[in-house]
């Protein structure tokens, strides 16, 4: 079915969750929250699709996607084990797992469009213009949403100071 492997769908389904988890905790929270029941599950499924990426990729872009979102995932999730809890280690914790997030998308977005309907997929060029506007899009949502986290962050941390 949709051409996918048994491997294949073990990746799916594994990474599945981190999806609208993620979704949640930034409309419950703005952000991804790391020390939460959602963002163990988001960390347990994201790691979960990063590493099974390395069985199953086509294209050596997907390697590096899954490489870099494990590095992104660590960093965020470990960043205020290194440097403690303080306003840096916030930063660096929502650009990294906002980042994540965007890497989840991005190939999430692709693969739905190169193979949804089953038999004829609404992309079957990589450098198709509705698979390129889609990429597109999510960029703009990183950006403009990590603007606003780290404008809200920097925010709180004015109001926490005075």
């Amino acid at each position: 079915m949709f051409g996918i492997s048994p491997l294949g769908w073990a990746h799916t389904l594994g990474s599945l969750p981190a999806i609208p988890v993620a979704f949640y905790m930034f409309a419950r929270h703005g952000r991804i929250v790391p020390r939460s029941k959602a963002g163990a599950v988001y960390l347990v499924s994201m790691l979960i699709g990063a590493s099974t990426v390395f069985l199953v990729a086509h294209q050596p872009v997907s390697y590096v996607i899954g490489a870099v979102t494990i590095l992104l995932l660590f960093a965020g999730y470990g960043v205020k084990g290194i440097l403690g809890v303080g306003r840096s280690a916030e930063y660096i914790e929502i650009v990294c797992l906002s980042a994540s997030a965007f890497l989840l998308m991005v190939p999430t977005v692709s693969e739905i469009l190169r193979r949804f309907p089953d038999g004829h997929p609404l992309v079957t060029d990589l450098k198709s213009p509705l698979l390129l506007g889609a990429q597109g899009s999510l960029a703009v949502i990183l950006v403009v949403g990590l603007t606003a986290q780290l404008l809200h962050l920097a925010k709180q941390c004015r109001s926490a100071a005075k």
